[in-house]
This record gives structure tokens, sequence and C-alpha cells, in this order.
């Protein structure tokens, strides 16, 4: 099975009024004015993962801080989940920490929703070290809901969407929150190379990485290093599609097995999903 776990989705009456939408959301606001940037509808995302043969893909609305957009993406993504029950994954948002986050995961999960993201740390003002002490944990654990998290580099070049926020912050966050699948966005922002170090490779035993955007950070040899330190079966391929399509990222497989790209783009998943009950367990 191949998933594509790092998708977003825009409903088509917010890609005609992103404009007016990004006035009063400066993180929206930053990323789609970017040369790179493109939206996407369901539609198009069935259409791309059918195109290059995948099977499902993990797809989910943009993380605003007005929890009435959240709930706006939400009701889109539920909707396509159920047009669309054999090709798409879906995964909701909110901002974590606000007074009505209890109530709209149960909402969105009653809704078909299975998982929590992506979320932006910075972008959404979220304080990571003390979220622990609401009720996401809980939630997360009694509806067994994986997190998808952003994370990025501190080091090099500047982009739009690459934030500050501390790694040790993210850290912080696992550590509290080690019951639950955490996959962090784009290698983990590089603490994917932290687990050479035997106390964060214990911490880190529910953590998971996707591949989103990494072909705009690093050399291929990357696969080559998270095989030697030994967590490729911890590696999701993620696109974040639409800002780049699955055929970018071929090349940059090209020096893993057969067995290993397998894997990565898709096996890695589905046991992790098939754990959490997302995808019903096949022999």
């Amino acid at each position: 099975m191949k998933i594509d776990t790092h998708i977003h989705i825009t409903p088509p009456e917010l890609i005609r009024d992103w404009k007016k939408i990004a006035e009063k959301e400066p993180y929206f606001k930053l990323l789609s004015e970017t040369p790179h940037n493109k939206f996407a509808t369901a539609e198009q995302v069935v259409e791309h993962l059918q195109s290059h043969q995948f099977d499902k893909g993990v797809v989910f609305g943009f993380s605003f801080q007005d929890m009435g957009l959240c709930r706006y993406v939400n009701d889109y993504t539920m909707e396509m989940v159920k047009k669309y029950p054999e090709e798409l994954i879906g995964f909701m948002t909110f901002r974590a920490g606000h007074k009505d986050m209890n109530q709209e995961i149960e909402r969105c999960y009653k809704g078909g929703l299975r998982g929590i993201g992506e979320l932006f740390p910075q972008g959404q003002h979220m304080d990571l070290e003390n979220l622990h002490k609401t009720e996401l944990k809980e939630a997360a654990i009694a509806y067994q809901l994986p997190i998808l998290l952003h994370a990025n580099e501190l080091v090099g070049h500047d982009y739009a969407g690459k934030t500050s926020i501390a790694l040790k912050s993210i850290e912080n966050f696992i550590r509290h929150h080690q019951e639950i699948p955490i996959i962090l966005a784009h290698f983990g922002g590089g603490l994917i190379f932290y687990e050479l170090m035997k106390e964060l490779k214990e911490a880190f035993k529910n953590v998971y990485y996707d591949t989103a955007a990494g072909v705009f950070l690093y050399d291929r040899a990357i696969y080559k290093v998270i095989r030697e330190i030994g967590v490729l079966e911890k590696v999701f391929f993620g696109t974040d599609y639409p800002l780049l399509p699955i055929s970018r990222y071929e090349p940059s497989l090209a020096d893993l097995t057969k067995e290993e790209k397998e894997q990565v783009m898709g096996q890695n998943a589905q046991k992790l999903f098939e754990k959490c009950g997302i995808l019903k367990w096949k022999k």
C-alpha cells in the first residue's frame, strides 16, 4: 500500500476568498502569498494520487488561529472523506488549548476524522510547553488519534513558514505525550538525527517523521543516514501536496532498496494506522 501522509486540501470557497481570510490570519497570509503556494481541492488530490498509483492520502485543512475557520475546513474534510472513503484519510485541525478544542475533537471524530494536524506551534501561537495541562492528551488517547506537528530546522536560509520554535519545546511536548503517536513533519526539523542519543531514542519510541518538503532541504543521502541511525521504519512518505507533487520525491529515494522504498512509501504508515484503528488490519 502506498500512502501520502501529508496533503493539504482547501474548500473551493476558501480558494476563491483566500485574500480576505489572509487579512485576519497572519500565518496563512505569509504562506499563501509565496510564489510556491498552491491550493488543491479534494478532487484534485484524488486525481493526483490515482495518477501516481497511490492507494491513500492523509488530508487536512489549514490550521488557522480562528476556531471558526478550523471548523469550516474540518467540515470540508469530513465531507470529502465520506465522498472518497477508499482514497482519503482525514485529520482534524483546531487551535490547541482553545476552550472549544475538546468539543471539536469529539465532533470531528464522530464525523470520520481519525487524526490531528497539521498543527502549527508558532503559526497558531500554541504553548507547546503547557499543552499537556489541557484536554488534548486525554482526548487523543481516548480516540486513538495520532498528532501531526509542524517542525522545521533552525539553521540555514529563511523561507516562508520557517519558524523559530525551539526543538527543545518539541522534545518537551513529546515527553509529556508519550502515549500518543506523534508525526513530526519535515523530518522533524532535524530532530530525527537526535535519535542517535540513547536518551531521546527511548523517549521518542512513539515518534515518527514525514518527508514533506524534504527535497527542498536535504541531499538524498539523508535516507542512508536515517538507515544507519536505525529509524528508517519511522519515516512516512509525505509530499506537502499541492506544494510538491509525488514525482518530485522519487529521485530522492533512488538509493533505497525496493523493500525500503515500500516501507517509506506506505508500509510504515500503514502499520501505525492499523494499530490506531484508522486502517483495518490485513495479512
